[in-house]
């Protein structure tokens, strides 16, 4: 495990203070990469206690554009567009280049397990939540028949998540 200090710059530093990535390599439970956010969770603390997110996503490689996308995630979330289980994000942009996937659907984090979802941290918990690459007509298809609908052909269909260049289930 690697982690990596992220700086937003000078203008939005304060949101995301203490930004870091966790970059989790492959080892005997998954062949893929973990990025996961901390930081969000104290940036979000109200009081001295909290119950806040944190967010992962697992790629096929270790790449710093994913590491830029975590640190994209977290000043969304904590700068005013606060997400949950079951929302989603635009990217603005394909997850990678030539990939149709240009949103990101917050989501559990199945491929790790239910133990992920809740960390203990001084003062609380800090809950781990799935940032899943999706695409345009993926999202257009949740909006209209619900996320459970969509979570449902992604378990027909079989995806491999971390696949940038799978089709679309919608």
């Amino acid at each position: 495990m690697e982690v990596v200090d992220y700086d937003l710059g000078p203008e939005r530093r304060e949101v995301v203070p203490e930004l870091r990535v966790l970059v989790v390599g492959p080892g005997p439970r998954s062949d893929s990469w973990a990025y996961v956010t901390a930081g969000c969770w104290a940036a979000m603390e109200k009081d001295g206690h909290g119950n806040g997110l944190e967010f992962v996503m697992t790629a096929h490689v270790r790449d710093q554009r994913f590491i830029e996308l975590m640190a994209m995630i977290a000043y969304y979330h904590c700068g005013g567009h606060q997400l949950d289980l079951d929302h989603s994000m635009p990217i603005g942009e394909p997850w990678v280049p030539g990939s149709t996937c240009d949103h990101l659907l917050i989501s559990l984090p199945y491929l790790h397990g239910p133990d992920l979802e809740h960390c203990p941290v001084p003062g609380g918990h800090a809950r781990i939540l799935w940032t899943l690459p999706v695409t345009t007509a993926e999202i257009e298809f949740r909006r209209r028949h619900g996320h459970e609908a969509l979570e449902q052909l992604f378990d027909e269909a079989e995806i491999i998540p971390t696949d940038p260049f799978r089709a679309s289930v919608a």
